[in-house]
This record gives C-alpha cells, structure tokens and sequence, in this order.
C-alpha cells in the first residue's frame, strides 16, 4: 500500500511581490502565483497523481492554489477540508509592513531575529515554534492517519505552516529547519512506511 502525502506552498501573493509581512491577511495571488499554481497541478498530473482528500489554511492564496492544481488533475470535486491550523505564521505587529522598511525601523538584526530564530517571535506574533505547536497537533490528528491508511493526501499551505510539518517528517532541529527554503507553488512528495517514516522526498523545486 502506498502512503502518499504531498505538501505544496501557495504560489506568489500579491503580498510576496510587494515584499510584505503577510501573515494572516489575505491577498490574492498574483498572474506568476496562478501560473506556479497550473505547472505544480501540470507535473503532479505528468506523474500520474490522484488524490483521495485535500487539506488547506483559511487563507486564499492557499485555497486558490489547491483549486488550480485539482483543475489540471480534473480532480475539482475532491473533498478538501480548510482548517487555520495549516495557516502562515501569524506576523503581528510586522504584518503588512515592508521587510525594508522594517529593516529600517528596527534594525536588521532584530528583523533576522523575528523572520529567522525558532522561538522569538515579533510583537503579537508568532514564532516558528508556536506555529508549530498549533499546525502539528492537527496533522497527527486529522492529516496523518488518513495518509497512513492508504489515502493520497495533498496539503496547500504556507511557508512556516509546512516547515512545520518537514520538521516533524524529516526530523530536523530548529536550525536546520530554518534554513529550509520552499518555492512558491512547488510540490514536495513524501512516500511514508507504515509508522510515518519517510521512505522517500522528492522535491519538485529541486
């Protein structure tokens, strides 16, 4: 039996392209996030995917994602369940402010801080570390069995949402996660043994 779970992020937002803390709000994606959204939906259907269920935030950028990728796979009827437990990072207080001009206001240091430690997280926001404790009790619960019984799963999510969860499949520290990049609308592939252990990662970025 093949446990198949593919995690993709969002492709580019409106936000992205402005260089802006985007957190919870909800810009749209942007002409290059939909055709990063079609050529994820376009590989995944080269390779012959089909899914029984999909996951995804409460965001829109998230949500539209899915929905392009299930029209390239003529799959637009699937069961999707949307849940802010896969949402982004909450940014707090930077959130919709300019990573420039954040530099500028508080110094890089601190903003290398905010965007890059585990668990710091900036003025009423959240850290790495408490995304992760709000994205992973959802997935061991409601994700992870469904993947282990035997049904092809696709989760649409964000950036530190997902590093959340390779985190937890690959087993990586803080630092290690940290460094971890994700394009926007590129899928990564994990086929799992019956305990949840990776038996493969293909990344489609790569």
């Amino acid at each position: 039996m093949e446990r198949l779970l593919v995690l993709v992020r969002h492709g580019q937002s409106e936000w992205n392209l402005k260089n802006l803390f985007t957190g919870w709000k909800d810009p749209d994606l942007t002409e290059q996030g939909v055709a990063e959204a079609k050529r994820a939906g376009q590989e995944l259907r080269d390779l012959k995917f089909a899914f029984d269920i999909a996951f995804t935030s409460d965001l829109s950028r998230a949500q539209r994602t899915l929905g392009l990728i299930l029209e390239e796979l003529d799959q637009t009827g699937l069961e999707t369940i949307q849940n802010q437990a896969l949402n982004e990072r909450d940014y707090g207080d930077l959130t919709g402010m300019n990573k420039d001009e954040a530099r500028d206001k508080f110094g890089e240091e601190q903003v290398h801080i905010w965007r890059r430690s585990f668990d710091v997280p900036p003025p009423g926001g959240e850290s790495l570390k408490m995304t992760a404790e709000r994205v992973l009790p959802y997935f061991k619960k409601e994700i992870l069995p469904l993947v282990l019984s035997g049904k092809k799963t696709i989760v649409a999510a964000h950036g530190n949402s997902l590093r959340a969860l390779i985190m937890e499949l690959e087993g990586l520290t803080p630092d290690e996660i940290l460094k971890r990049e994700l394009g926007t609308g590129a899928p990564v592939i994990y086929r799992l043994d019956e305990d949840g252990k990776i038996v493969s990662v293909q990344d489609l970025a790569a």
